[in-house]
């Protein structure tokens, strides 16, 4: 009997300091400070790059993915980057997107707001209006907008302003003068469905071109996507969405005569991290 107390007692001894230790450590954990700042990234493969109702890659693909930044106070910046279809925008192959802002809500009314910027960058600086071998007489297609959004439950309502020339449509390329305060708004509606944990995704919006009516138009978006984990892995998604324009076919095509603004169906994956 002596011989089996001892190491019971011994055992006893060691789950009570392992006990211990294990409260000791949870206790610092929770005391240590939530750190303020969140950064995240993103990945994704789709069939189209598709803005505003317009396809930029000509149904043929794009790698997108960017990073973001985040602090409790609201404030947030981010840098996010596609390819895009030499024929579609002058030439340029790359789209590089740069924007920040601010986000709060208003007490406990439910209802959020947004104000932010967002600079649409083309590396390869393709002015508006060329083509290849061909030089265009347009402004640079680089873009800064400033945005403000009003969000309330499913529903995100959107304005959105150039303040420079709108991807470098000005005079000497269309002849009615220069496209700042070219404005789009949007209203997007974000709800979950009680199937199959999908999620429903509604967009209409309305571009409107300064002093360029013939450029104006309306588009709309109905999707469906699901969020899911890969053998552990989280932060992926998936989704189909369908997408058209009344877009005037004579203004949005490409260099090769492909009408950007016709409907599509477009397909991607992608994961948050």
């Amino acid at each position: 009997m002596k011989n089996l107390i001892k190491p019971v007692l011994l055992a006893s001894l060691v789950a009570t300091a392992f006990s211990a230790q294990a409260a000791d450590d949870a206790a610092v954990a929770a005391a240590a400070p939530v750190s303020p700042h969140t950064v995240t990234a993103n990945i994704g493969l789709f069939t189209d790059y598709t803005f505003r109702g317009i396809s930029y890659s000509k149904e043929n693909g794009a790698v997108q993915g960017g990073f973001d930044y985040a602090h409790s106070s609201g404030l947030y910046a981010g840098v996010w980057a596609t390819n895009v279809d030499k024929n579609a925008l002058y030439t340029n192959t790359v789209e590089l997107d740069i924007y920040g802002g601010y986000a709060s809500s208003f007490g406990d009314t439910g209802i959020g707001y947004n104000v932010g910027f967002l600079q649409f960058f083309y590396p390869d600086a393709e002015r508006a209006g060329s083509t290849p071998g061909v030089k265009g007489v347009g402004g640079s297609p680089n873009t800064t907008e400033l945005n403000a959004a009003l969000s309330y439950k499913y529903f995100t309502l959107k304005h959105s302003v150039a303040v420079t020339n709108f991807f470098g449509v000005n005079n000497r390329l269309g002849g009615n003068g220069n496209s700042r305060g070219t404005g789009y708004t949007e209203l997007n509606v974000a709800y979950k469905l009680p199937v199959a944990d999908l999620n429903l995704a509604l967009h209409v919006g309305y571009q409107n071109v300064h002093n360029y009516s013939v450029a104006d138009y309306t588009d709309w978006l109905v999707g469906v996507n699901k969020d899911f984990s890969i053998a552990g892995s989280t932060g992926w998604n998936a989704g189909l969405n369908y997408t058209t324009t009344n877009a005037d076919d004579a203004w949005y095509v490409d260099a090769k005569g492909w009408e950007t603004g016709d409907d599509r169906v477009i397909g991607y994956i992608k994961r948050t991290f």
